[in-house]
């Protein structure tokens, strides 16, 4: 029997193979791209669970509240994570990671600024899974200086023909001022990881001066606590509320400032994380129910396709239904069958996909950020999986019409009242507006989504960030002096407009948070308020207009002078802020800084953010030099500027990126995911369109005897193609009906992310509905006007 049903479904394949086609293909697109949708996914929702531990591991958070203000950090004070192991019997273990800025390590001739670096306690081997491919972690963090080196960097320094990793432990890794021991070499850490590093430094390692600000009142690292089995994490957060009076009171209570700790599971992080201070890139929940919606809705409609194009070719199979039923076969065989010959379809298709999946998956990675290999694909659960998703596309897709063609009666059929059965009209319609519906919403999502991107990208930022080259001079403070020199030498190069310098930039996330007393008419008041230094030239290289008093003016500035922006004169109410005056907390001398300028606002961090109050102090040489470049060829501009470099810092690499590219990388997590939904909505249409195709050319093969009569009769070609292409034009409009509001309700919510977002306006649904109608109806014209020009006389024959 199981023969004969293979039998009969291969030649019903064969029989209909432009039929047959259509369905494997729609089959086959939304097996495989549903199956990257999935690998996205299933990635996403498994960040961190490599760590053997993960579900005892949580990070400390800090909740900072001020009087008009609430902050909230990932990062936490240096000795957090020593009281809590001491203070706590429900804490195993506690580590620290802290970033260390970029640094240009050193081997013979292999020199590579790293990015990727922490200094790191010791413990966090007994805390997070990371595999040791050589060295022993319960030493290799103990000593100052030393440390321990991913796979990738072993491979970028060292030659390990005689020995492997294992010859690279003990060798030594340089930069300009410091030498480190390797004592550990392990696998990159996992691209599912919260944070992500290269290299690890001992914490001892740390210069003196750090490790003496290591106190309760600086934020600068991130705290981990691996908790004993058993332990309530909402209990243990609730224990941690006295640290701020035993702590933290007698430095933060006199500015009435609160702080207090929450718990994080480090599986949470990725997904859940609204803080700020992030080591990396985080993903959204909201993406992960969209994809998952996306991957299941590619599955639906190529399910509709085939329940569409099978029911529609009904009569074709009555007859065959029917000498079944009388020579014997029950309602279950035939069931059988059909759902068999869906099946059989499905799986083609899976084999198809798996194919396809090679194929595209280094595209696809491109696509979305994502490392995914052929192991990814060939593991036994991935593989499973695969056959599953055929399996069901195969049963849904062939559900309707197994149930629906088998309970066809012999003697109906036999009489010749099903001879023009064509399935069930209303549900086909009911399943192309579905379709439609689908496509509409995801073509409407796509649009606002890019829009929103365009309008991030082309929003006055109020600082001008095109032509504006950024370096980074990396080096210790006896070489500092050389920066002054070196950028006198390059506002002489004819290419360069204007050189400043500060210690950061906008974009940049090396932004200090620090405790001031401002005046206001009512005496002084404390506030946390966003700074950093900068010289005279800064504003006028990225084009930062003064609005009230002046620009300054040179070394008479340092420690006396400041610049604010628009944001704090509105926040503390100044009617005039020139010549306000702002000290650090505590202090009660005579010192202290005065408003000589206020800058129009602009925006500092991404348009995520609202633009803060911000202050700035006079620094003349600042290691992050912004180049104001003339437009035209920019290579010799760049070279001359790369030589000037290597004669005052020969020992470093010249490295340079552009501000507009900097500051656009903000949205780099959303750029990816908005090419993700398109290419995926732009797919999903594809398949709507086969399905289309084959069922608008079997109605117009249907109705061909209906069409030849009219055309003898009298009937035009345009009223032909009419009659058959206003159906799907009225079923685009009911979808139009049902996609408009789902759409403005779901983007009407994921603009409100933005502080700064485009209005949602009618042309992305005008213009999708337009899209989906043309398609369908241009669709149903070229299979109308292709039956109107046949014969009529070749139709009408058998008649």
């Amino acid at each position: 029997m199981k023969k004969n049903l293979l039998v009969v479904a291969l030649r019903n394949f064969k029989k209909d193979k432009w039929y047959s086609l259509l369905n494997t293909l729609g089959l086959t697109i939304g097996i495989t791209f549903s199956l990257f949708l999935i690998f996205y996914v299933k990635d996403e929702l498994t960040y961190d669970r490599f760590n053997k531990k993960a579900d005892r591991i949580f990070r400390i958070i800090s909740f900072i509240q001020e009087k008009d203000k609430n902050t909230d950090w990932a990062i936490t004070q240096a000795p957090l994570a020593a009281t809590l192991k001491k203070d706590y019997p429900e804490v195993e273990e506690a580590a620290r990671f802290m970033g260390r800025e970029r640094t240009l390590f050193k081997n013979g001739e292999n020199n590579f600024y790293e990015t990727k670096l922490f200094y790191a306690d010791s413990s966090v081997f007994k805390i997070f899974s990371y595999h040791f491919l050589a060295g022993n972690p319960a030493y290799a963090l103990n000593e100052p200086n030393s440390i321990v080196i991913s796979k990738s960097v072993a491979d970028k320094y060292f030659d390990k023909k005689n020995g492997g990793y294992e010859s690279v432990v003990g060798k030594t890794l340089r930069t300009v001022y410091e030498v480190y021991k390797i004592t550990g070499v392990i696998d990159d850490v996992p691209g599912n990881s919260h944070i992500r590093f290269d290299m690890l430094i001992s914490w001892s390692s740390l210069p003196q001066q750090r490790r003496a600000g290591e106190n309760w009142g600086n934020f600068n690292n991130y705290t981990y606590v691996l908790m004993k089995p058993g332990t309530n994490a909402s209990a243990f957060d609730k224990k941690l509320a006295p640290m701020y009076d035993k702590y933290m009171a007698p430095i933060f209570a006199q500015f009435n400032v609160k702080i207090h700790y929450g718990v994080q599971p480090i599986t949470d992080i990725h997904l859940k994380s609204k803080l700020e201070q992030e080591p990396e890139e985080l993903g959204s929940m909201t993406y992960i129910w969209i994809f998952s919606a996306v991957a299941f809705l590619m599955m639906l409609i190529a399910s509709i396709n085939y329940m569409n194009l099978t029911t529609a070719r009904s009569a074709r199979r009555a007859k065959e239904i029917g000498i079944r039923k009388v020579v014997g076969s029950t309602r279950s065989q035939l069931v059988l069958q059909f759902l068999s010959e869906s099946v059989l379809t499905a799986l083609i298709a899976v084999i198809l996909s798996f194919g396809l999946l090679i194929i595209l998956l280094p595209a696809f990675n491109s696509l979305s950020g994502k490392d995914f290999s052929i192991k990814t694909i060939i593991k036994p659960f991935n593989i499973l999986l695969l056959l599953g998703i055929g399996l069901f596309t195969g049963l849904v897709g062939g559900s309707y019409p197994a149930f629906y063609l088998s309970s066809f009666q012999p003697v109906s059929i036999l009489k010749g009242s099903l001879s023009k059965a064509s399935g069930n009209v209303n549900l086909r319609r009911t399943l192309v507006v579905l379709q439609f519906s689908i496509s509409m919403i995801m073509l409407i999502c796509t649009w606002v989504v890019y829009s929103q991107l365009s309008f991030l990208q082309k929003k006055d930022l109020g600082f001008d960030k095109n032509q504006v080259m950024s370096v980074i001079v990396n080096t210790g403070e006896d070489e500092r002096g050389k920066i002054n020199s070196m950028n006198n030498d390059l506002r002489s190069l004819p290419g360069v407009k204007i050189v400043g310098t500060g210690n950061s930039y906008p974009g940049s996330t090396n932004l200090n948070l620090n405790l001031f007393s401002v005046q206001t008419d009512k005496g002084y008041t404390d506030k946390g308020i966003e700074c950093y230094a900068i010289d005279e030239h800064f504003l006028k290289a990225l084009n930062i207009p003064i609005v009230n008093g002046r620009n300054f003016s040179g070394l008479a500035d340092t420690l006396h002078g400041i610049i604010v922006n628009q944001a704090m004169v509105a926040h503390f109410g100044w009617k005039e802020a020139i010549g306000k005056r702002v000290k650090f907390p505590g202090d009660t001398s005579s010192n202290y800084l005065e408003v000589v300028g206020v800058v129009k606002n602009f925006n500092q961090k991404s348009l995520y953010n609202p633009i803060a109050p911000l202050l700035l102090f006079y620094g003349p040489n600042g290691n992050m030099i912004q180049l104001k470049l003339n437009t035209g060829n920019l290579k010799p501009t760049i070279a001359n500027v790369g030589n000037i470099w290597k004669k005052y810092f020969p020992n470093l690499p010249f490295e340079y990126k552009f501000l507009d590219d900097n500051f656009n990388s903000q949205y780099t997590a959303d750029q990816k995911r908005g090419k993700i939904f398109a290419t995926f909505s732009v797919l999903t249409i594809i398949i709507t369109c086969l399905g289309l195709l084959g069922l608008t050319a079997f109605t117009a093969q249907q109705k061909q005897k209906e069409i030849s009569i009219r055309r003898v009769m009298g009937a035009s070609i345009g009223q032909i193609v009419s009659m058959v292409s206003r159906n799907y034009l009225w079923l685009a409009l009911i979808a139009a009906v049902i996609a408009f509001p789902i759409a403005y309700y779901f983007m009407n919510g994921w603009l409100k992310v933005f502080s700064y977002h485009d209005e949602l306006s009618i042309v992305p649904f005008v213009a999708s509905a337009f899209a989906i109608m043309l398609t369908a109806v241009l669709t149903a014209m070229y299979h109308s006007a292709k039956a109107a020009l046949a014969k009529p006389a070749n139709n009408l024959r058998t008649e």
